[in-house]
């Protein structure tokens, strides 16, 4: 049973202001104008003109009410937006958002991210760069309430099925103000709780001041792939770009090692999992059956092989090849050639490149086997009826 349904309103890292990014996102068991969720804003309004002009059916439009097919504008849809959850204030991240404040109508709509995110969309909504439409308080009925996450291990419920936890990723080094931070979300449907990850613009903690990353990676290991099998995370620039001009982004080399991490992650927790059901056993056998399996579960380095087997990986934020150095959109290059590293690597994770207009949804994976040593190892990870390895 799929927990989310999500859109890719905008998918790209600029400069092409009709796609930047946007995901809208909603529960699988309520309909679109039930309340839609936006993970960033940098599109809005034209993006959903040029997507229905093209799939007309993409958010469920054409209703049928005896003979008479209703469909609803582009506008209308955007109003069903209730709430804005924002990884970082960069303007391809915020645009859409900002442009259409004024006019959306309805009640006001909540601005959900960091504390420090939030200050710096006030900042827009000044009255110098923009009218304030802005507010800390919806007591001043303005269009948009901000409303800061905790900077914890918890979640917080933004609607009655959906919770998310926050933390932060570094984005690079501003000269004068030290590491700029965005966040990494986790989504999480509460009536099943599978949840998916979401990144705002990331560095490579390998050549960051400050290294955030395999924190999130380290709370997402204990949920693969049976909690969380779907990861959106950036990938801006194809191979070859040098370090000092990544600007806070990553490239496929640099993904490839992040994803290694994680797959270090998961293959840790899962060993971990295994020693502590071997203690659990331990009661029950005899003395040589337990040094036997003492011995097979923890020695040697856990094995990489099919760690990530069931996530899929979206790759998100390609920045647009304006040089024309590729033949192939630009998306599928880098999705590619972020695929064969991995697959060097033995990850066994598919990637995906997003495309603008895509519809994905997010399902449940049966726990698959993994290698630990020279054998083949189950574990339930999770909840499941099965009880044993």
């Amino acid at each position: 049973m799929p927990a989310f349904n999500i859109i890719a309103l905008g998918c790209g890292g600029g400069p092409d202001e009709h796609n930047l990014s946007c995901y809208l996102f909603k529960p699988h068991e309520q309909s679109w104008d039930d309340g839609i969720f936006a993970l960033d804003a940098g599109s809005s309004i034209g993006a959903l003109n040029k997507l229905l002009a093209e799939q007309p059916e993409l958010f469920d439009m054409k209703q049928i009410t005896g003979s008479v097919h209703v469909s609803h504008s582009a506008s209308e849809v955007y109003s069903w937006i209730r709430n804005f959850i924002i990884t970082h204030a960069h303007l391809d991240h915020v645009n859409g958002m900002v442009l259409s404040a004024g006019s959306m109508g309805g009640p006001s709509r909540s601005v959900i991210g960091a504390h420090r995110c939030l200050q710096d969309i006030e900042s827009i909504f000044s009255g110098r760069i923009w009218p304030k439409l802005a507010s800390w308080s919806e007591a001043d009925s303005l269009p948009l309430t901000l409303t800061p996450l905790p900077d914890n291990d918890q979640y917080t419920s933004i609607a009655s099925s959906v919770s998310i936890r926050m933390m932060p990723i570094s984005h690079g080094q501003h000269e004068g103000l030290g590491t700029y931070w965005s966040s990494a979300f986790f989504i999480r449907h509460d009536p099943s709780a599978r949840e998916f990850l979401f990144f705002g613009d990331v560095e490579p903690d390998s050549i960051a001041a400050e290294p955030r990353n395999r924190n999130v990676w380290r709370s997402a290991a204990e949920k693969i792939p049976e909690q969380l099998n779907t990861i959106f995370i950036e990938c801006s620039w194809p191979s070859g770009r040098a370090d000092d001009r990544l600007y806070g982004h990553l490239s496929p080399e640099h993904l490839c090692a992040e994803l290694t991490v994680l797959a270090c992650e998961v293959s840790g927790y899962r060993k971990r999992a295994l020693v502590s059901l071997e203690h659990d056993y331990e009661r029950e056998e005899s003395h040589r059956a337990r040094k036997r399996q003492r011995k097979r579960l923890v020695s040697g380095p856990p094995s990489l092989h099919g760690a990530l087997n069931g996530v899929r990986v979206y790759v998100t934020h390609c920045k647009e090849d304006n040089q024309g150095d590729h033949q192939q959109p630009i998306h599928k290059v880098i999705a590619d050639q972020v695929q064969r590293l991995v697959d060097a690597q033995q990850l066994d994770v598919e990637i995906i490149a997003v495309e603008q207009g895509m519809h994905i949804l997010t399902v449940a994976i049966l726990p698959l086997p993994f290698t630990q040593g020279a054998r083949d190892v189950y574990i339930i990870i999770g909840r499941s009826d099965r009880t044993g390895i």
